[in-house]
């Protein structure tokens, strides 16, 4: 996105709880995701009544780059992209995410602010887990805890994964233009 087309006001905190929670639609979500598909009943209803539901407009910011990280996002209806400012203040889009998908996982591993933005592509509704929440969703159930963060830990290590070969595949290609430019 260019810098001219400027992005609506952050969120961050307002509009909290504006539409009550449509479980059905979190559950299909949560069932369908390797890393929370194991909840037996009693664990899921405990995880409903600790998410949050947000809806968010077209181009509204679920949070910018340098934010604290405080949550997992998890999409049940309409498009992410998440983007980053480099040292040029260049918007770069890292991801692209639709239903079912989830961002902002590593704020439940660590105590960092957020490296990029999240925002809206068209109205959007996304479930929000808080970091104390999950805290103590883990100390209620912490066999199953463990596994919910073996299974982020599995996600983050295969996002790390490709994105070891995309940074392989564009530096063989950078080493073959450079190397076309001294045989020239």
């Amino acid at each position: 996105m260019d810098n001219n087309n400027k992005i609506s006001k952050s969120t961050f905190w307002s509009n909290l709880f504006k539409t009550p929670a449509r479980k059905s639609d979190l559950e299909e979500v949560l069932s369908s995701m390797p890393t929370f598909k194991h909840l037996n009943s009693t664990q899921l209803k405990y995880l409903l009544e600790i998410a949050h539901n947000r809806v968010y407009s077209a181009g509204e910011y679920i949070f910018y780059q340098g934010d604290p990280g405080i949550a997992l996002y998890l999409i049940t209806d309409g498009e992410i992209r998440i983007m980053k400012h480099n040292d040029n203040s260049d918007e770069i889009e890292l991801a692209h995410f639709n239903r079912g998908d989830f961002f902002g996982e590593l704020a439940l591993l660590d105590d960092d602010v957020r490296s990029a933005s999240a925002i809206a592509v068209k109205e959007s509704k996304i479930t929000v887990i808080f970091r104390p929440d999950l805290d103590k969703f883990i100390d209620r159930f912490p066999k199953v805890g463990i596994k919910i963060l073996k299974g982020l830990a599995q996600i983050i290590a295969t996002r790390l994964r490709l994105l070891d070969e995309e940074f392989l595949a564009l530096y063989s290609k950078t080493q073959n233009n450079s190397d076309e430019v001294k045989n020239e």
